[in-house]
């Protein structure tokens, strides 16, 4: 009788260890559904939304996913801040700018009018202040954000009509993003924020004249050039743009940490591939848009410099009206100062050698 006790306790320890073990193991599995602002089907913006989705699952064995879904699957594009705010969503595959209508300053971790490139831009993030502002202002509403996303400059707008200077835009609907949509404004353009999909049609309806919306390969995948001919470079407004991974911060924050390295480890391996994806795929995709018709055109010095002007003039007015503005403009200014003492001396000037 003892006999058969000692076998009942250690069969009941062995089910309780393997229960534990087995808890654990489920622990440590996590499965999220993300939501991307970029659908699949969208070169380098798209792409990289599936991509890191695919990296974390290959990563971490499985044990990890943010399942990929498309557009509006879940909610609408630009209510993607509040459905992650509110854990309806677990997370976005986004950009800042996107999130304009809520906090305007945001617009300056996606992208700056007559910003520097990629590597400049990203230091400000990492090393300049940039995102510990963005943590701070991010986690006022409860949020996270890890950049998952970093890709070469972007044209300035599709028009259906040969543009010859800054003065014949006034008066025009145009879709145009962040910071520069702010400099149109100031030109005299209507300007309304779109999501991807949903240029096209209004486009097609009359419901905007032209258009922005990212560099050859992005806006061959969206169809513009069947109604706009006109192809304007370069992108004065985003000379590199960053996008992020959206996070709930008490969902991000109860998560292990070898889950959130995990997850940072795919958005940085996720950032480089789009980098110089994005660089190296724009020649293919112009002379694609050349044989369907489309004429490239490049802003003369002169309209560039009204262009100009009038991002100066926003930053003086915003930055009087808008702390929060003037909090990151001024922190973004420093580093660029900074950095030039270095950069004035290391890179080659842009000219002919």
């Amino acid at each position: 009788m003892k006999f058969k006790s000692s076998l009942f306790v250690g069969a009941v320890a062995l089910a309780a260890t393997s229960l534990v073990a087995v808890s654990a193991n489920a622990a440590d599995k996590l499965r999220w559904k993300m939501q991307s602002t970029w659908g699949s089907q969208v070169a380098i913006n798209g792409e990289s939304a599936v991509y890191f989705s695919n990296k974390v699952k290959e990563i971490s064995g499985g044990d990890v996913q943010l399942r990929f879904h498309e557009p509006n699957a879940l909610v609408p594009s630009l209510e993607v801040w509040d459905a992650v705010k509110n854990g309806s969503v677990d997370a976005g595959y986004t950009t800042p700018g996107y999130h304009a209508g809520k906090i305007p300053a945001v617009s300056y971790f996606t992208a700056v009018p007559f910003g520097p490139g990629a590597s400049e831009y990203y230091g400000w993030m990492e090393y300049g202040g940039g995102q510990q502002l963005k943590d701070r202002i991010y986690g006022e509403y409860g949020l996270q954000a890890l950049n998952c996303l970093i890709h070469a400059p972007e044209t300035s707008g599709w028009f259906r009509k040969k543009i010859n200077n800054v003065e014949e835009l006034k008066g025009m609907k145009m879709r145009f993003f962040g910071l520069g949509a702010m400099v149109m404004s100031k030109l005299g353009v209507s300007t309304q924020l779109l999501a991807g999909g949903d240029i096209y049609p209004a486009l097609e309806k009359g419901v905007i004249d032209a258009t922005e919306f990212s560099m050859p390969t992005h806006d061959l995948s969206y169809g513009f050039y069947q109604l706009a001919k006109f192809n304007y470079f370069p992108g004065w407004h985003q000379q590199t743009s960053i996008g992020e991974l959206l996070l709930n911060k008490k969902s991000w924050e109860g998560l292990t940490k070898t889950q959130q390295a995990l997850i940072n480890t795919a958005c940085r391996d996720t950032m480089w591939w789009a980098l110089v994806r994005s660089d190296a795929k724009q020649v293919p995709a112009m002379a694609e848009l050349e044989k369907k018709g489309v004429t490239f055109v490049t802003w003369p010095d002169s309209e560039i410099s009204k262009f100009k002007k009038a991002w100066d003039e926003v930053v003086e007015e915003k930055s009087a009206s808008d702390p929060l503005f003037k909090e990151i403009t001024e922190s973004y200014n420093k580093f660029r100062a900074d950095y030039s003492i270095w950069s004035s001396r290391a890179y080659l000037k842009s000219m002919k050698y």
